[in-house]
């Protein structure tokens, strides 16, 4: 049986999160979906130009599962680039520190790991959860549960 993925530290979220070929109609087109830690692993060594070893202590996981995760991206991206298919920017296995979950029944205060505690409090499972801030990020990326 293998372990559990382990969540994955994003600290950037992209503002368009679709992105598709001009000039062809959406229905027409193919979709590749990039999960939000591909982008930020490419993010780190492409744009930041950081090595893999400060990136995979960014980003909180071993320097093979950064491999991995940029391996992937990279993959997906060659694929959409060159096949003509849409690219969408959603869903993985990650936390980040830009948004804090609260418990209304047990006042537990806690990050984020995008989908599983979203809906559900880690501590007590009451679905009594809402974001704690009020900001441009929770906005987009909690999708209203302030």
């Amino acid at each position: 049986m293998p372990r559990p993925t382990k969540f994955r530290r994003v600290e950037f979220f992209p503002k368009d999160t679709y992105f598709a070929p001009s000039g062809r109609p959406r229905c027409e087109l193919e979709e590749i979906t990039l999960k939000v830690e591909e982008l930020e692993a490419m993010r780190l060594k492409d744009i930041e130009e950081l090595n893999q070893e400060e990136c995979a202590e960014r980003m909180q996981v071993s320097r093979q599962t950064f491999q991995n995760i940029i391996d992937a991206a990279r993959k997906k991206v060659a694929i959409a680039l060159s096949e003509g298919k849409a690219i969408h920017i959603s869903g993985g296995n990650y936390t980040t520190g830009q948004c804090r979950f609260k418990c209304y029944d047990c006042d537990s205060l806690y990050e984020i790991n995008y989908a599983q505690d979203k809906e559900v409090c880690p501590k007590c499972q009451s679905t009594n959860v809402r974001c704690s801030k009020k900001s441009e990020f929770c906005n987009k990326w909690c999708k209203g549960k302030r």
